[in-house]
């Protein structure tokens, strides 16, 4: 198996959630000789240094290049870390009957059917108690199936072939266990795996998420199954690409985004001030001004990299034919008159001579026009930041499932492609 294919699918199942991702990300940045930088202290840049800065559940990660930033930019690139699934609600715990179920809250748009009938996981963050007037936040991952959001049987809902909308409150509440017990059976199972006492766990910040694991597959091993490839797809591949930028001409910029399916606008968010700060930072420490920082934005440019929606043969009348990508036939320039993807003219062609260069084919995408597109972080950062950006990404079935579909190929031609537009 090839060794990126390999990490890919390593990456996917150590990171059940954004937080553990932040983590995954990283440790390959350190692995890389990546440095970490914090926000609350000054820093000290070198040429071809390798730095990366962890605001929360966001990482921007960035090499310095050998030539002024007034004369070539940065080449950026783009992602979030985050997809759509239940969020638990920990205080809402309830046994009825002997069984103990917990309330969910939907967290961005997924395919709801598909978390049913299901072995999930439970993974997130817990707040422990670290002294009188200090808590400290852990990494939980429960690592065993730890629920299950079971449907009811045909027998008592005949219609449910026939199309049937779940309610979010009632229908998804995650069952935890059958057998009888007092306390809370969630808060123990956090505090076992974490090896504290219940009463040390303060608060909990927790998601179930689909517990198989990352599979190649297909009869030519052409498919990689998986929860969370939009868009954890390509967080990889930029992940990949940027770690193998060795003294790069151009500075080398890589963002990982929590809360892009919720809208982006978070402390941590691609409309918060993060990027804009690093970047801004990173001048200051070349010695340029004002004015040379804004000349350096104007000449940087913008990878957005985001999952794209891969023609599917069951529904053909979903697509526009002109515009339908197919699985493992390369990455995808996405394209929206009203700017839901920022491509333009110009970014286009920067993007489609970087594959060419890379001996890559691309793809182009755009939604059928009586139908609604999504959208990514590029729109935000480019409004935000003045940046030219191109929205691009791999094809992918069953986007926002909690199991999803894409191309092995695809996922090796798009890290080409970013390696040497970082090069």
């Amino acid at each position: 198996m090839d060794k990126h294919i390999e990490d890919l699918l390593a990456f996917l199942d150590g990171s059940p959630t954004s937080a553990q991702a932040e983590g995954q990300i990283s440790q390959r940045l350190e692995a890389s000789g990546f440095k970490r930088l914090n926000e609350d202290a000054s820093w000290e840049l070198k040429p071809g240094g390798k730095y990366y800065v962890i605001r929360y559940t966001s990482v921007i990660a960035f090499v310095a290049g050998s030539e002024p930033l007034t004369r070539a930019g940065c080449h950026i690139a783009a992602s979030h870390t985050d997809s759509p699934g239940l969020k638990l609600k920990p205080e809402s715990v309830k046994t009825e009957k002997g069984i103990t179920r917990v309330a969910v809250e939907v967290y961005g748009g997924p395919i709801l059917a598909t978390w049913t009938d299901r072995e999930l996981g439970i993974a997130g963050r817990a707040a422990t108690r670290l002294g009188e007037e200090m808590a400290d936040l852990k990494l939980v991952d429960l690592k065993r199936p730890a629920a299950i959001i079971p449907n009811a049987a045909i027998h008592l809902n005949r219609e449910v072939n026939k199309g049937f909308e779940y309610n979010k409150q009632t229908h998804l509440q995650a069952i935890l266990t059958s057998a009888a017990g007092g306390g809370d059976p969630l808060r123990a199972a956090v505090a076992a795996s974490l090896e504290r006492d219940p009463e040390d766990i303060r608060e909990l910040d927790l998601f179930l998420y689909d517990f198989a694991k990352a599979r190649i597959g297909g009869l030519d091993d052409s498919l990689i199954f998986s929860g969370r490839l939009d868009n954890l797809g390509m967080t990889h591949a930029i992940l990949s690409a940027i770690r193998s930028a060795e003294a790069p001409r151009l500075t080398c910029v890589a963002a990982f985004y929590d809360h892009e399916e919720i809208g982006s606008r978070t402390l941590q968010g691609a409309e918060s001030s993060f990027l804009a700060s690093v970047l801004e930072r990173v001048g200051i420490c070349m010695g340029l001004g004002r004015e040379d920082q804004l000349i350096a934005l104007d000449r940087s440019f913008l990878v957005s990299g985001d999952m794209a929606h891969a023609y599917h043969p069951s529904y053909p009348e979903k697509y526009d034919s002109s515009y339908a990508p197919v699985m493992n036939g390369g990455p995808v320039i996405k394209w929206n008159a009203g700017h839901k993807y920022t491509t333009t003219l110009e970014s286009s062609q920067t993007f489609a001579l970087n594959c060419e260069a890379a001996g890559v084919s691309y793809q182009k995408f755009a939604m059928r026009s009586d139908l609604l597109c999504g959208s990514t972080v590029g729109p935000v950062l480019a409004a935000q930041l003045g940046l030219n950006t191109v929205d691009v990404g791999n094809p992918l079935w069953a986007m926002h499932s909690a199991r999803e579909t894409a191309g092995v190929n695809d996922h090796l031609d798009m890290i080409k492609v970013l390696s040497h537009y970082y090069h």
